[in-house]
């Protein structure tokens, strides 16, 4: 800003030494000018004018430095109109006035008490003039009343002008530390709009996206820069849910799973004005993540009554089975009676295993989630799993994208879910394989993921939104909490666990895991 100040303080300079300039070589410069030696206010005019284009090519290329350059600036313009000044009849001919405009703006493009420098200076040259006239008898009279009251008015000037400079100068040091305070906390709301679990998106009058943050990007399964693209182009779901919101002005909150999302997300839309240009706020939120919420309020205090009604069941229970099991030693025992033996030792192992599970209804336990290779872990879990299971290697195939991919979760934990969902599927599939493991990387959103696919018929609409809630199940001998603990092992590890496909061929159980460096990670 300085330099440029100086620049302009050079253009004054240059057009006054121009125009005199041209003014003398068209012959039309005022016959007070120059009256009393115009040939010395021709001189000076031109080598004046050669200076200030010569001091524009210095400013241009700041050489040499700042405050030589300044000193340079004002001494030429008291040099030469001290010169010209004489030249048109001393202090009379009012030239001296423009020693004003050059103080003043010395004063405005120096720092300190420089100014005062210049104003003694440009006294110190109208008094000499007045004083060398006087003595050679160039002029009849010397006016040095009028020479003082033209030093005073220097003075004041440059008191003035420094005044002004210190002011602009602290105002210009309070702006540029306003502007670094302001743009510190620019940074400071895009890091935490960035870092929030809520989705952000920010949508201007025309619908083009202004400011996206990773969690949306997340849960609408984008990627990329999207800043600048209509709504329409990035996500078709959004752009449908903000015309019904438009259409119905303003419904609180809406529903929707995305083409390209993993999970149900939570819309809700936010005018950022009044007038017709004001753009949009849009929220987004998981959805399984509200529900979870809601769900852990409730089963909070369900769990503590459930796990104190299975601890007194537990006492009573182990006194049936011992008591049945002492029973069936008996040889005493008609043989009529030795079936309803049977039916009191079977339906005692099943409330037992009940309880086993309610036990498991508690806070999360710690996790210690670890970078896995896919593929081997999975061979190693399908050679135990189909062992134990007593089917054919053939029955599970397993696919993926590539051999060298890795997730990130507990291992015992990934064993346990990926189990459950195995055991599930093998209920109800049929034909071989029996099932099938793919695993990949979505495209959209690069977190990797891993499906266990089944070849059954399918889960009835009415009961699919209601597989993972606790003590749900279809089959006369389950408990209807393994899915639900499923998901909540997954949910430990920073991952999903979702029914991503549901027909009549078959269902899909996905694992959606942490993406890739977004997690702590203890590497094995």
């Amino acid at each position: 800003m300085s330099w440029r100040a100086l620049r302009y303080f050079n253009l004054y300079r240059l057009v006054l030494s121009g125009t005199c300039v041209v003014l003398i070589w068209m012959g039309t410069l005022p016959a007070t000018l120059g009256i009393f030696d115009r040939p010395l206010f021709f001189i000076v005019a031109n080598i004046y004018f050669a200076g200030a284009i010569g001091l524009q090519f210095a400013v241009h290329h700041r050489l040499p430095r700042y405050t030589v350059q300044v000193f340079v600036h004002v001494l030429l313009d008291i040099i030469a109109i001290t010169l010209m000044m004489h030249a048109s009849g001393g202090v009379s001919s009012g030239l001296g006035m423009l020693l004003v405009v050059v103080i003043a703006g010395g004063s405005l493009v120096t720092a300190g008490r420089t100014a005062i420098l210049f104003a003694a200076i440009a006294t110190l040259a109208v008094l000499a003039e007045e004083v060398y006239a006087f003595a050679f008898d160039f002029f009849p009279f010397a006016n040095y009343t009028h020479a003082g009251f033209l030093g005073a008015t220097f003075f004041a000037t440059a008191f003035l002008g420094h005044v002004l400079a210190t002011r602009a100068h602290e105002s210009e040091t309070l702006a540029a530390q306003r502007g670094v305070d302001l743009e510190n906390l620019a940074r400071l709301n895009e890091h935490i709009v960035q870092r929030m679990q809520s989705g952000i998106v920010v949508l201007d009058y025309k619908r083009r996206v202004r400011r996206i943050n990773d969690s949306a990007r997340r849960l609408l399964g984008l990627n990329g820069s999207l800043e600048g693209e209509r709504i329409e182009g990035v996500s078709p779901d959004l752009a449908a849910q903000m015309d019904s919101w438009l259409a119905l002005h303003g419904t609180p909150l809406r529903l929707m799973r995305p083409v390209h999302g993993e999970v149900d997300v939570q819309v809700s839309f936010t005018r950022l004005g009044s007038d017709a240009r004001a753009g949009v706020l849009v929220f987004l939120e998981d959805a399984s993540r509200m529900r979870q919420r809601a769900q852990q309020l409730k089963l909070a205090s369900l769990g503590r009554l459930t796990a104190s009604i299975a601890h007194e069941i537990r006492n009573p229970l182990g006194a049936i089975s011992h008591a049945g099991q002492l029973l069936s030693e008996s040889r005493s025992l008609a043989p009529e009676d030795d079936r309803l033996l049977r039916i009191i030792i079977e339906q005692s192992a099943r409330m037992n295993d009940i309880i086993e599970d309610i036990m498991h209804i508690k806070p999360r336990a710690s996790t210690t989630p670890k970078s896995i290779k896919v593929q081997p872990w999975l061979e190693a879990f399908v050679d135990e799993f189909t062992s134990r299971q007593q089917i054919p290697r053939a029955a599970i195939m397993i696919a993926g994208d590539s051999e060298d991919m890795e997730v990130t979760m507990d291992a015992s934990q990934l064993h346990q879910v990926l189990w459950n969902l195995c055991e599930n599927g093998l209920r109800y599939s049929k034909g071989i394989p029996l099932l099938e493991i793919n695993y990949g990387l979505r495209r959209e959103t690069e977190r990797p993921h891993l499906d266990v696919i089944d070849h059954g018929t399918g889960i009835p609409e009415e009961f699919a939104e209601q597989l993972f809630e606790p003590f749900f199940t279809t089959e006369p001998q389950g408990t209807g909490l393994g899915l639900y603990i499923a998901r909540e092992l997954c949910e430990s590890n920073q991952a999903s666990l979702s029914l991503y496909a549901n027909t009549k061929e078959g269902c899909c159980f996905r694992i959606s895991f942490a993406h890739p460096g977004r997690q702590h990670l203890s590497i094995q």
